[in-house]
């Protein structure tokens, strides 16, 4: 049991450590329910890193991303995992690192619902590395979004229906997924910019990718709608009302929203009646 808590201790404090969009509303979750949305968090955490990693090559990432999809296809073999990682051990980052520790804190009833949206993230990461992440048209950005931010929709959504049996739709929850993805595109726009990498689709200014998020948050508003008040609610109502928010302060010409603003949405969520 002592190691099972250090394990949930040890990948709360990682949590912490590599997520300014989720950390808040996991850290409300109940225990049961938070171990597993941590452990779904930083198994894609962990491939996110690879596929933004600034010393790995095209090729690397894609044959990583790529093996790894297809580890994931069958029972989960560390072994296969670290031999995988054995060439990159100094330039990896922990979270990357202890991927099997975050199928390990997985309860075996809902792992396998992980590991497959995982396996598919993966697989779809290691195609836009090769591609570049060259997006042309609007159709290439709702692949892309999808495969990035889509697909943690529709993991959540499973465990919902696995926690407590809540049914959700799963476009909705794509939308859900897609829509905080293309805020963190805006907010990051520079910065992705200034190395070598452009989310906009050919001809796209600021404001259609603006009119793009909206689109998304507002049929993540609906999604929302199916899910009775709780702790569910709470976690889905977090990030989004933030990503409601900071694309509100980027509209302003805001970089980000300020951490009292922050701390004022999140309050107003979690001690609503």
């Amino acid at each position: 049991m002592s190691e099972a808590i250090n394990l949930h201790r040890s990948a709360i404090d990682i949590l912490a450590a590599t997520s300014r969009t989720f950390f808040i509303p996991i850290s409300y979750l109940p225990t049961g329910l938070q171990e597993v949305v941590t452990s779904a968090y930083l198994c894609m955490r962990a491939i996110d890193e690879i596929e933004d990693h600034p010393q790995l090559q095209l090729e690397s990432k894609h044959n990583l991303l790529n093996s790894i999809s297809l580890l994931l296809k069958k029972p989960f073999n560390n072994q296969e995992l670290m031999a995988l990682f054995y060439a990159y051990n100094s330039i990896l980052p922990e979270v990357t690192l202890r991927f099997s520790d975050w199928i390990k804190l997985c309860p075996p009833t809902i792992v396998e619902n992980i590991s497959n949206a995982t396996s598919i993230m993966a697989k779809g990461m290691a195609d836009w590395a090769l591609k570049r992440w060259r997006i042309r048209n609007e159709e290439d950005l709702d692949e892309y979004t999808f495969y990035v931010a889509g697909l943690v929709g529709v993991m959540l959504s499973d465990i919902w229906k696995w926690y407590d049996s809540v049914e959700t739709d799963k476009d909705l929850a794509i939308a859900f997924g897609r829509g905080l993805q293309s805020v963190n595109i805006l907010r990051n726009r520079a910065e992705d910019l200034e190395r070598g990498v452009d989310f906009f689709p050919d001809g796209w200014e600021l404001e259609d990718m603006f009119m793009y998020a909206q689109r998304n948050l507002a049929l993540a508003d609906v999604y929302l709608k199916d899910i009775k008040p709780g702790p569910i609610l709470n976690f889905c109502e977090i990030p989004l009302a933030l990503a409601h928010g900071t694309l509100n302060a980027l509209k302003e010409g805001k970089e980000k929203m300020s951490r009292a603003t922050v701390t004022e949405i999140v309050s107003r969520v979690v001690n609503r009646k």
